[in-house]
């Protein structure tokens, strides 16, 4: 797979509930993680000593965070009304050349900045808040 451009990789939310995602404005940097708990069951029976986790067990989440220039897009009050009113609606990830992620999310934090002679900025965190759906790239 060749060099993929960042801005291509989007976050997306449902503005209204129906299906219609919304790049977020002002985005600069974007960054998704997965994580799956370990579940060990290492025993003193465990052959040489080695540590066994349990397949299949265990917590799966996912968290996207990202930064940008804050442009009091539709977007934007949509971010601080989900914070605000503690929603989870569904939010697509779109990774250039692997996928689209696509489930609901909380916003765990926005976070605003700003100097006097600079623009202004915003951070913001995602946690996952249920089971996410996986769409693979088509191969071409």
């Amino acid at each position: 797979m060749a060099a993929q451009n960042g801005k291509d990789l989007l976050v997306k939310v449902d503005l209204t509930g129906d299906g219609l995602f919304e790049t977020m404005a002002g985005l600069r940097a974007t960054r998704v993680s997965f994580n799956a708990e370990a579940v060990d069951v290492t025993s003193l029976e465990s052959q040489g000593g080695w540590r066994e986790l349990l397949a299949g067990a265990g917590v799966k989440s996912a968290a996207i965070s990202g930064s940008g220039v804050f442009k009091d897009a539709g977007t934007d009050e949509r971010a601080r009304q989900i914070f605000f009113d503690g929603e989870t609606p569904d939010f697509q990830v779109i990774v250039p050349d692997f996928g689209t992620i696509e489930g609901a999310f909380q916003v765990s934090s926005i976070e605003y900045a700003g100097s006097h002679n600079g623009e202004a900025t915003y951070e913001m965190s995602l946690a996952s808040a249920g089971v996410l759906t996986f769409t693979p790239e088509p191969v071409a």
